[in-house]
């Protein structure tokens, strides 16, 4: 399977049998930059806000899934699981849904806009994880320190931070340093491409390694 990071807190993930799911699309405005403009069959949306429900900005005319729940589209086994989008339960925010999704073996979790401090309750339902997308830029997420937590907790075989302040993003939030600073260098691996490639049988379960993807590094 395939995932391409198309800025802030978008992916699209490919499965080898072509079916493409792309996770919260955003409007350029409000975050200072364009996302690429991509196909899928398919889109998930973790809440409605600006910047990660921008269906217009997706080629097509994709399913939309938008609820938490058990979802199969096409082979692709989606689960969507309910969440905050701050630490008051919502009271700020609002509600987020965090997606798992299965994928030639390959378990995908994005967090979505995750706000709530890690709980054993969450984790639970999140286990296993072999790829997590994970926002750090803080403010309206989850900060560095915070998804450190989660990275320890979930312990995933792969870790592609989002929603940060990379190098057009007019958002108030923080920079990945911020994060990246808290692991080894030895587990951090910038990529020179911005579709990575994955096999189950790349996940060894030793370690995990922070990926971060060459097009939005900085």
């Amino acid at each position: 399977m395939k995932i391409q990071w198309l800025g802030h807190s978008c992916f699209r993930l490919t499965e080898s049998t072509g079916t493409t799911v792309i996770t919260d699309p955003f409007k350029p405005a409000a975050v200072g930059y364009a996302m690429a403009y991509a196909t899928a069959d398919a889109v998930t949306l973790s809440h409605d806000h600006d910047d990660h429900n921008y269906i217009d900005g997706i080629k097509g005319t994709p399913s939309v899934i938008k609820a938490v729940g058990n979802h199969d589209f096409k082979g692709i086994s989606i689960n969507g699981i309910p969440s905050y989008h701050d630490e008051a339960e919502g009271a700020k925010r609002g509600e987020n849904i965090i997606y798992k999704f299965s994928l030639d073996g390959v378990t995908v979790c994005h967090l979505g806009d995750i706000g709530q401090p890690c709980s054993p309750e969450l984790i639970e339902q999140l286990f296993p994880v072999n790829i997590l997308l994970l926002p750090v830029g803080g403010t309206y997420t989850i900060d560095a320190e915070q998804a450190k937590d989660y990275v320890e907790r979930i312990m995933p075989d792969a870790v592609i931070p989002m929603h940060y302040k990379s190098k057009h993003c007019e958002m108030d939030i923080d920079k990945l340093d911020s994060f990246v600073r808290l692991f080894d260098d030895e587990n951090i691996i910038e990529t020179e491409s911005d579709v990575l490639e994955f096999d189950r049988a790349d996940f060894n379960g030793e370690c995990t390694k922070i990926i971060i993807p060459k097009r939005y590094k900085g």
